[in-house]
């Protein structure tokens, strides 16, 4: 495979392995085992005397494929695709933790991923502390002589704060830490964490990389060596292996992600627009427009702007619930980065287990909604919005 190839062609091509019939698509390896021809063969595997596949759960032909396709798009030497986004995260920030260490994450996070850092690595004796990650000087002020971790999303969900990625690496490499970036918001196409210096990248691969509602997965990419010494025992012994079945269909759906990001984020910045213009609209949050806070930092480390828009209604909760309500074309879902326009309320979803003061910390008031622009014409997305906002009470 070609190193020079750009990503689309990377993620029509990258990684394809085909079997001895010819096989346009690439195929699907529903097996849980192999087999060796002889008993020295099936020892010499084991031993990693020979190459090959051993179990379904440690790895196989269809997810390879899928492992160096997203290689080649993020810029990394190694990965391993898991069955979820969550569960990408957890292997990436325990497999390299010990009792006694220490972690720094950015407090705005996704609910579940504040949860692993937050409430279970104590459980094992693994400290946190939580930062407001937009300014670097907490990071640096967090650092403890046992930090071994900073954990951070950029773009922030869902309020679309955005961190300094180059500055955090720049910290964490004088103590000896690993920095991990949840890029599911920028998406591979905007933003490569690695080339600004950031250790591990993961994905919810549920998000873009499918992009049509079908499956679920997650992916842990890194240099070869972190995952060698890290993620690669952690990863066969617990067994976040993702199914060679969903690693097929995120192989299909990859193939389209910069032709849908596209439409995805021309969306986004038009609805960001227009929502920027209403009277019953507080405030609009869009890393593509001038107003953001930190335009700055998005000039420096993204190529793009979102597929996401985060706004404030000015009538709370209940501006925020009816507006939704009477959505007819833009769907009420958690999810995000599907082809459907989908739209939700974090403080009573995905964010509703966080306390009243925390969410306020984060800048989630009971009128925040986050938008997930999706593939639809832009003008049929602005008048499904238009005529919401009409049945809100001002």
């Amino acid at each position: 495979m070609s190193k020079t190839w750009r990503p689309a062609t990377q993620l029509v091509h990258g990684g394809t392995l085909r079997s001895q019939y010819g096989e346009t698509s690439e195929a699907i390896y529903l097996t849980q085992g192999f087999v060796y021809e002889t008993s020295e063969a099936a020892e010499a595997r084991f031993k990693g005397e020979t190459e090959g596949y051993i179990y379904a759960r440690y790895g196989s032909p269809t997810n390879d494929m899928f492992e160096k396709r997203m290689c080649m798009l993020e810029g990394a030497e190694d990965a391993r695709a898991t069955a979820s986004g969550m569960a990408a995260v957890t292997a990436a920030v325990l497999c390299q933790v010990k009792a006694g260490d220490h972690i720094v994450a950015a407090r705005a996070l996704f609910g579940s991923c504040r949860w692993v850092v937050e409430t279970l690595a104590p459980k094992y004796g693994i400290e946190c502390t939580l930062v407001d990650g937009r300014d670097l000087a907490n990071w640096e002020k967090a650092i403890r002589p046992n930090t071994k971790v900073f954990f951070l999303e950029s773009p922030t969900n869902p309020t679309l704060e955005v961190v300094d990625i180059t500055g955090v690496a720049k910290l964490a490499n004088q103590v000896g830490a690993k920095v991990i970036v949840d890029n599911v918001f920028a998406t591979p196409l905007f933003q490569k964490p690695l080339e600004l210096g950031a250790h591990i990248v993961v994905y919810s691969a549920t998000k873009h990389i499918d992009g049509q509602g079908r499956c679920l997965g997650g992916v842990v990419l890194s240099d070869k060596d972190w995952i060698d010494e890290n993620l690669h025992d952690y990863f066969r012994h617990t067994g976040p292996a993702m199914s060679p079945f969903n690693a097929w269909t995120l192989l299909k759906g990859i193939e389209t992600l910069p032709l849908r990001v596209k439409q995805q984020t021309g969306n986004a910045a038009k609805i960001a627009d227009f929502l920027a213009e209403q009277s019953k609209v507080a405030k609009v949050i869009y890393p593509g427009r001038k107003d953001h806070p930190q335009a700055d930092i998005i000039a420096k480390q993204m190529t793009g702007g979102s597929t996401l828009v985060a706004f404030e209604l000015k009538g709370g909760k209940e501006a925020a619930f009816a507006l939704q309500n009477a959505l007819d074309i833009v769907k009420i879902s958690n999810n995000l980065g599907d082809s459907k326009s989908l739209i939700t309320h974090p403080a009573t979803t995905t964010h509703k287990n966080l306390s009243e003061e925390a969410r306020a910390e984060l800048g989630i008031s009971p009128g925040t909604v986050r938008l997930s622009a999706g593939i639809e014409d832009t003008d049929d997305l602005i008048e499904d919005f238009a005529k919401a906002l009409a049945k809100v009470s001002a």
